[in-house]
């Protein structure tokens, strides 16, 4: 894999002026044992062999990347959705935590932890534990086990024990902070099995480097139905940022792309109910990293607030706060009503009912202009089902 600008840290795990580790001293030994053994056994040849065989006979890769004609035809486009939706698990997370799972093994942990806002993190983590016979533990806010009871069903099933984050907003960024105490008093034998590009390096390096599976397929797929490997624009959601860190990975450096980050503008940017950390943050430390975060004048976190539980974290990755700075991204944010409209939108014109999340992808198409030979590839980075009641309740159905 080729050290490249905007896709890779420098040797000390900045992306720019963001990343790092910025961690207790209890926790040295386990991240200094994973940035020194990541890189050489992730391009293995054994790992890669074991990684791509799973990814192609449990996971379902390659996904399919789908032309979109009716939306196509509304936004006067080619559009094309990559459908990480149909993974096993049924979302991207998948990509990742089988990855990091053959890793933990190799380093000789015995014992996973994880934490889950949306909880298709916790049920991939849990699945690839029960596949590797691996005790789990992941932590989950109190009100996102409510909003995402299925997933929570789903864990449980999968043999994984839940522990409720009981502080805070009791939402992804405490189940964070409880997965971090739990590392700190067990790290002997606990692998951290973080699911986005965010905390201490080298985990978004690590994540982002799993997830670029998405874009490798994007840049075959979209040569077999048009002969161009590199489309016009590239849109994906960005809570941490990890499915749209790994659509984005091989593009990043080629500048005819134009790259989207979507974020959750919540209630309004300036109704104190809200996730867009690309308009409302901060230079700051955010779970062992230097990035982007919201927060008050004298450094206390503030609670972020959307209606997809994958998308409330108060900051995003270093690698897109580096994107934002550098403006390589253009990111734009989208309100509660307008992600929940796009999602149903989708769901009557395409007959794909997605994640919430990927809904607010989809909702900036309302306010891009392009021309008729574009073609834009979205990543649909996760299905509705765990969504549905909030699709319910919102639209009355």
């Amino acid at each position: 894999m080729k050290n490249l600008q905007y896709n890779s840290p420098d040797k000390n795990g900045f992306y720019g002026e963001f990343g790092g580790a910025f961690i207790p001293e209890m926790l040295y030994p386990n991240i200094k044992n994973l940035e020194e053994n990541y890189l050489e056994i992730i391009e293995s040849d054994e790992f890669r062999e074991e990684y791509l065989q799973l990814l192609k006979d449990y996971v379902g890769r390659p996904t399919p990347l789908y032309f979109a004609k009716r939306l196509s035809e509304k936004y006067k486009a080619n559009i094309y959705l990559k459908r990480e939706d149909l993974c096993h698990t049924g979302a991207h997370k998948i990509n990742n935590t089988v990855g990091q799972i053959l890793l933990a093994k190799k380093l000789g942990k015995k014992r996973i932890i994880a934490e889950t806002g949306a909880g298709q993190h916790g049920v991939a983590t849990a699945t690839v534990c029960a596949l590797m016979n691996l005790d789990c533990i992941i932590y989950m806010g109190e009100i996102d086990m409510k909003r995402q009871a299925p997933n929570v069903a789903r864990m449980r099933m999968l043999g994984a024990k839940i522990k409720p984050a009981l502080s805070g907003s009791k939402t992804l960024k405490d189940a964070t902070n409880e997965a971090i105490r739990d590392w700190i008093n067990n790290p002997e034998d606990t692998y951290y099995l973080i699911g986005s590009v965010v905390g201490p390096h080298p985990y978004p390096d690590l994540v982002a480097k799993l997830q670029a599976i998405i874009s490798q397929e994007v840049q075959e797929q979209l040569y077999e139905k048009t002969q161009k490997r590199n489309p016009d624009y590239v849109i994906a959601c960005v809570g941490g940022g990890s499915n749209a860190a790994g659509i984005y990975y091989e593009f990043l450096n080629q500048p005819e792309v134009k790259i989207i980050a979507v974020e959750a503008a919540g209630k309004g940017i300036d109704t104190g109910q809200s996730a867009a950390t690309s308009k409302l943050g901060t230079l700051g430390i955010i779970h062992g990293s230097k990035t982007l975060l919201m927060q008050t004048k004298d450094g206390q976190i503030t609670e972020p607030y959307s209606i997809s539980a994958g998308l409330d974290y108060p900051g995003i990755g270093p690698m897109h706060a580096h994107l934002l700075t550098s403006k390589r991204a253009r990111f734009m944010s989208v309100t509660d009503d307008e992600a929940m409209s796009a999602g149903l939108l989708l769901s009557k014109t395409e007959g794909i009912i997605p994640a919430i999340e990927s809904a607010h992808a989809f909702a900036v198409l309302e306010h891009l202009n392009f021309k008729k030979s574009d073609v834009v590839v979205i990543n649909l980075s996760g299905r509705g089902d765990k969504d549905l009641e909030s699709y319910i309740n919102h639209f009355n159905l």
